[in-house]
């Protein structure tokens, strides 16, 4: 559905994009994760047509261009994009509209959509009059209705309530389960693992890795808990990669654990070796 090749975008000497690559299918959504200004933002942006790459391409379904392909995309960006002085429900009934739908069967989507984000109680409410997490929701819903085929979704949780990232969760789960291509930006990790994405990890421009989350922590260490039945003896918390062979050289030592936990290495793991290796 997405296929974007050797993006690069110049803001005078810095490179926001520098030889972008990112392939999106059907059904499946990919996880975009890295640092701040590692490009996430700027992909949103230039998949979307708001900003022109200097070099590469962009593929969105049959179109060779993001202008060609604009309805066939739901976008909700990372700053709020709404109208505050209207309600929830003309927030959306104008992106329905932008999408093609007319009359009863706009109305008819419209209300669907605010039922599946939790929004249905609040849609006749001012925007503005809305908290932070409900404004989420609403700009959630502009992205979605209508159903289109590609949802780029960049940080939609920032500073959601546990309501408003559950419902976001969900709804995004049924587009791709429906077989919309999902990108989904965040910073908060556990999500991720909750939307079953696969992943995409961005560094100075460009993505570094991409593949499942087993794929890409396989040759990360992850962490073996030791508790001892001799109560003087402190917990050991040791890196590894073998958790069976570190525990079967404790016992050969003739170390007696009392309980033990095996952590196996998670996405937060990932992201701080990223860290560690662009310092």
């Amino acid at each position: 559905m997405l296929t974007v090749t050797g993006l690069v975008k110049r803001y005078g000497p810095r490179r926001a994009l520098d030889g972008f690559d990112l392939t999106v299918a059907p059904g499946e959504i990919v996880g975009l994760i890295g640092h701040n200004g590692a490009g996430k933002t700027t992909f949103v942006e230039t998949v979307t047509g708001l900003v022109d790459p200097d070099e590469g391409h962009v593929r969105i379904g049959p179109y060779d261009t993001p202008r060609a392909a604009r309805h066939l995309l739901g976008v909700a960006p990372q700053e709020l994009a709404l109208y505050g002085t209207v309600s929830a429900r003309e927030n959306v009934r104008l992106l329905a509209g932008l999408a093609g739908l007319r009359g009863r069967r706009r109305d008819a989507e419209v209300a669907r959509v605010l039922a599946e984000l939790h929004l249905t109680d609040l849609a006749d409410r001012p925007v503005g009059a809305l908290s932070g997490g409900q404004r989420r929701r609403v700009q959630a819903a502009t992205a979605m209705v209508g159903s289109p085929p590609l949802l780029l979704l960049d940080e939609p949780t920032a500073g959601a309530d546990p309501e408003t990232r559950t419902a976001l969760l969900d709804a995004v789960k049924a587009r791709a389960d429906a077989g919309a291509a999902v990108v989904y930006t965040t910073h908060y990790l556990p999500e991720l693992v909750d939307l079953g994405a696969t992943l995409a990890l961005a560094r100075d421009g460009c993505v570094i890795a991409r593949g499942t989350q087993r794929d890409l922590t396989r040759d990360l260490p992850g962490e073996l808990r030791v508790t001892f039945a001799d109560p003087g003896e402190p917990e050991l918390r040791l890196p590894t990669k073998d958790p069976g062979a570190d525990l079967a050289a404790l016992l050969a030592a003739g170390r007696t654990p009392a309980s033990v936990d095996i952590r196996r290495p998670s996405l937060d793991d990932l992201y701080h070796s990223l860290e560690a290796a662009a310092l």
